[in-house]
């Protein structure tokens, strides 16, 4: 096991080195992110959208990627939520380019580089601060409707581990 781990870091950082190497050589493919901008902890100041330009060379190919090279290189106080980046969890829901989507799974449009990427928070919600939403409402929705599978045995629930028969997971899928 020893005589793996060292080859796999020398491997590891040839990789990222290559790539580092690369992205210096390669000519810069600069993208404009047009971002809503809102600080409530200044409420003289209206909401406006700030233009950020981030090298698409050095990003992920996602508009979280974007995102998070925005907040973690330029500038800092950016907000937004973010959490699983495989389109399931849904926090990283906002209005992309006109469209309410998920920015994990929103690709940056890398083809027409003079065109900027506007980003809002999502358009039916309040807003807590930059792209971040209310979801106090969203939840509290949420559980009114109970949208999870129920127990109508009357066993208790959380006691044990219940197990789903081949006959359960069938009617599951037909619904």
């Amino acid at each position: 096991m020893a005589k793996i781990v060292p080859a796999c870091r020398n491997a590891f950082q040839q990789v990222r080195s290559f790539h580092v190497a690369s992205s210096q050589n390669a000519e810069a493919k600069l993208k404009t992110f047009s971002i809503y901008r809102w600080n409530p902890d200044k409420p003289d100041e209206k909401p406006y959208m700030q233009d950020y330009k981030v090298d698409l060379n050095t990003c992920g190919p996602m508009v979280l990627d974007a995102l998070i090279k925005i907040k973690n290189e330029i500038d800092p106080s950016l907000t937004f939520r973010r959490s699983c980046r495989e389109g399931i969890c849904g926090s990283c829901a906002m209005n992309i380019g006109g469209t309410n989507t998920l920015a994990c799974i929103s690709k940056i449009d890398d083809k027409n580089l003079t065109e900027t990427s506007k980003i809002y928070p999502l358009p039916h919600m309040y807003i807590v601060k930059d792209l971040v939403p209310d979801m106090n409402n969203f939840y509290s929705q949420y559980k009114s409707i109970q949208p999870w599978l129920q127990r109508d045995d009357g066993k208790k629930v959380g006691t044990q581990q219940y197990l789903q028969s081949v006959e359960d997971r069938k009617k599951l899928v037909s619904f």
